[in-house]
């Protein structure tokens, strides 16, 4: 009896913890969820001024996640976006169950999340100037880079080569789908592939990462920009902190694999506030024109 207590207690008591981790999202229990609690600071924001904010914490400039389509509202001239192959959708080529058959899980996410797969692609306007433009949706299975994540990104740079069209991905994703084995991991050959092809016919590629750019994701087509952009305060990395703190067994420098330390280390060129994104893609594309 002793016992039991003891575990229903440990049980609680880890709960609270897990409550309390940084950027696990907490609602205000205030009806109609108008107020959102800030993953970083802790401070309470109503959702108007968060949206007002493009979804910026006011208080200590945490950026929360974007879906695609807020990105899109964001960041492109109003009306300018034009999608290219939305209905791709990805397969259970390996008939594989975790928790769950993935084709089960797929089903139930496309329609939690409203999306196909975890990549949107277009073409747009930002500044009046024509890109080919790529948005990962970390709502989509945690933004995992899948077979069609891969050939949407392959087909949205055929499309710049053809259209003569600079690229911009955003990158945000935990990396490839362990779902789909080894047809995720091909991904990253085939996307640096495509951007190979790209850079031979003359055309710049823009990659930006946003809080989180890990794994396959990360050690492909996410840091081989020819200008390399992040948000403030993004997780950028191949492997998370506490795997590497577990393998080498020591502390690692504060910030470690923050966009900020890649800056300072040279992996980044531009760490970049949200408010500020438009008016510097807009600028670097206008350079790339004047070339």
């Amino acid at each position: 009896m002793i016992s039991s207590t003891l575990s229903i207690h440990a049980w609680f008591k880890r709960k609270q913890k897990e409550k309390e981790t940084p950027y696990v999202r907490e609602r205000l229990d205030i009806p109609g969820n108008l107020w959102v609690k800030c993953y970083k600071c802790g401070q309470a924001i109503f959702n108007k001024e968060l949206e007002d904010n493009l979804k910026v914490c006011p208080k200590c400039g945490y950026h929360f996640k974007l879906s695609a389509n807020e990105r899109i509202k964001q960041l492109t001239d109003n009306g300018s976006f034009k999608e290219i192959d939305p209905n791709i959708q990805s397969k259970d080529f390996l008939n594989f169950t975790d928790s769950k058959p993935y084709g089960k899980r797929i089903i139930e996410t496309v329609a939690k999340s409203l999306l196909k797969d975890a990549i949107v692609c277009g073409t747009a306007k930002i500044g009046g100037q024509g890109a080919a433009l790529g948005i990962m949706d970390f709502s989509f299975m945690g933004g995992s880079m899948g077979s069609v994540v891969g050939e949407k990104i392959a087909r949205l740079i055929e499309l710049a080569i053809e259209k003569k069209l600079p690229v911009i991905i955003f990158a945000a994703s935990g990396g490839a789908r362990m779902q789909e084995g080894i047809m995720s991991l091909m991904q990253m050959a085939k996307t640096s592939a495509a951007l190979g092809r790209l850079r031979e016919n003359g055309l710049p590629y823009i990659a930006i990462c946003t809080d989180p750019t890990t794994g396959g994701t990360s050690a492909s087509f996410a840091m081989l920009g020819d200008i390399n952009l992040a948000e403030p305060g993004a997780l950028i990395c191949f492997a998370g902190p506490r795997v590497i703190e577990q393998t080498i067994r020591q502390k690692l420098p504060p910030g470690f694999q923050r966009s900020e330390y890649l800056l300072q280390h040279g992996m980044l060129d531009i760490v970049c506030e949200r408010k500020q994104l438009k008016e510097t893609l807009t600028k670097i594309l206008g350079w790339f024109n004047e070339k």
